[in-house]
């Protein structure tokens, strides 16, 4: 199943990553959470203008949607406080967390557009932990 707002929700410096999957139609979130480092360098060998990190956030971003059932803004709110990855969640603390995103809206003067719980955080931990355990 191919979730287009997915592409569409990343903000304009991830353009030309967006317009090259999109061309490729790499655009189905679990083929983007599964892209390999190769595949990535692959990437870049065939599209200057993309960028490994941008790519990278792309992948952890579909990585966190497609294996914790999230929306891309919570996963781009992960990524933004520090989190690239299930099992750097899975071995956070919920109190942590939630502290890194209160700083995270504190130093961008602005509310996230999610309403996060920390009951909501302590159900992605335990989710992420379960998943890090099934590995």
């Amino acid at each position: 199943m191919v979730d287009e707002k997915f592409l569409e929700i990343l903000p304009e410096n991830f353009r030309h990553e967006k317009s090259f999957l999109i061309k490729r139609k790499l655009d189905d979130i679990k083929r983007l959470s599964q892209l390999s480092d190769s595949e990535l360098n692959n990437i870049l060998k065939s599209h200057s203008l993309c960028t490994l990190n941008n790519l990278r956030k792309i992948r952890a971003i579909a990585n966190f949607k497609n294996q914790l059932s999230i929306t891309p803004y919570e996963s781009y709110l992960l990524l933004h406080c520090g989190i690239g990855s299930i099992k750097s969640l899975s071995v956070l603390n919920p109190y942590d967390l939630k502290e890194r995103i209160g700083r995270l809206e504190r130093s961008l003067r602005t509310n996230t557009q999610t309403n996060i719980t920390l009951s909501t955080l302590k159900d992605w931990i335990k989710r992420a932990s379960e998943i890090c355990k099934s590995i």
